[in-house]
């Protein structure tokens, strides 16, 4: 199919997509979403005890956004929801798991961030600290686990036997899959040490064979959350243990502002899930944030976002939840058949599973 064929079937695409929700019979990608009200927990994925968490501190505690963000994150961290938060999965190529998280202030646009973060569980929490006690805003590596360590925070091993059999089992597969390319051996059928080969001798298709072929719903269900409490305030964060069998140090889109998460107080707040290796060439959050900045419903903005995605990398996987600073919610995905994410706000008056329908 020709390139210009192809965006016009996704443009019409868009137009013809019809939402589906759990509990809520309003149309949940953002054209008549539930009556807007604060305060307001919006998250990736059906993470319903993170989401819950979060509310209760809104709600119950009258605490923070940011305390929301922290502490709902937390929550996925120490529950190592679907393996893919926290400690004990995603191995990387060594069989280590390493951990990403961001934290942003929508009130003072500050930003506290840990990528690579080793031997440290409460990534969240040492984002955090990046966030209040530094004037920095990306900590990466072993340089943030003496970060953490400084902060009070508990050195212990990541690796349980879970990640362990992951592990174990790749290298029984050959390494498959990998993040390789333009490589020998041939990084389809072999494990490493690889040494490059020269690109300018091989044919663009080859050079991006494996380009998007590693990832689906079961190895990089990041959580994504944005807040807002009773005063107005809204924040955003993110936690993950990135992508399994990632080559060591690859850092994801999760604690990159304005590709994991952006919230800004004027406008409202998004949060991205998915390939991050691609997602983060486009800043899908940011994105989203200035599309309701000029005027777009919270879905329609996500979905903008993802579309100029699509463009570039039609096969990717996707999804951003977005919320305006009054309240209104959305989302889009693209790749999956659906996408779950979670809300809470009074008038829902639970927590709530919502799911909308994917393009492309």
């Amino acid at each position: 199919m020709s390139t210009w064929k192809r965006e016009i079937m996704m443009i019409l695409a868009i137009y013809s997509l019809v939402a589906v929700t759990s509990s809520v019979t309003n149309d949940v990608q953002g054209r008549k979403s539930p009556k807007t009200s604060l305060p307001l927990v919006i998250n990736t994925w059906s993470f319903v005890n993170s989401t819950a968490k979060a509310w209760s501190v809104l709600y119950n505690d009258k605490g923070s956004a940011l305390d929301a963000v922290e502490k709902g994150c937390s929550v996925c961290e120490e529950l190592q929801c679907d393996g893919s938060v926290g400690f004990g999965g995603s191995p990387d190529e060594n069989g280590e798991t390493t951990l990403d998280a961001m934290i942003m202030d929508g009130t003072t646009h500050d930003v506290g961030a840990v990528a690579a973060l080793r031997r440290v569980k409460s990534a969240i929490s040492v984002a955090r600290m990046v966030l209040e006690h530094t004037t920095h805003t990306l900590l990466v590596g072993d340089q943030a686990t003496e970060f953490a360590l400084q902060m009070g925070f508990k050195e212990e091993n990541l690796t349980t036997a879970k990640s362990v059999e992951i592990h174990e089992h790749w290298k029984e597969e050959s390494c498959q899959p990998n993040y390789w390319k333009n490589v020998l051996p041939d990084p389809t059928a072999s494990c490493g040490p690889y040494t490059p080969v020269d690109v300018s001798t091989k044919s663009k298709k080859w050079a991006t064979a494996q380009e998007g072929k590693n990832f689906n719903t079961g190895n990089h269900d990041t959580i994504g959350m944005i807040a807002i409490d009773t005063q107005g305030h809204i924040a955003g964060g993110t936690s993950t243990n990135g992508a399994t069998h990632k080559i060591p140090g690859r850092v994801g889109d999760s604690p990159i502002p304005g590709s994991g998460a952006y919230v800004d107080r004027h406008v409202g707040g998004a949060a991205a899930t998915g390939d991050g290796d691609v997602m983060m060439r486009f800043m899908p959050a940011l994105i989203t944030v200035e599309g309701m900045r000029s005027g777009l419903s919270p879905h329609k903005a996500a979905e903008k976002a993802l579309f100029q995605i699509a463009m570039y990398y039609p096969g990717f996987m996707g999804a951003v939840v977005a919320t305006s600073i009054t309240g209104e919610i959305g989302a889009a995905c693209h790749g999956f058949d659906r996408f779950p994410y979670s809300v809470a706000n009074p008038t829902l008056q639970a927590v709530t599973v919502m799911e909308v329908l994917c393009f492309g």
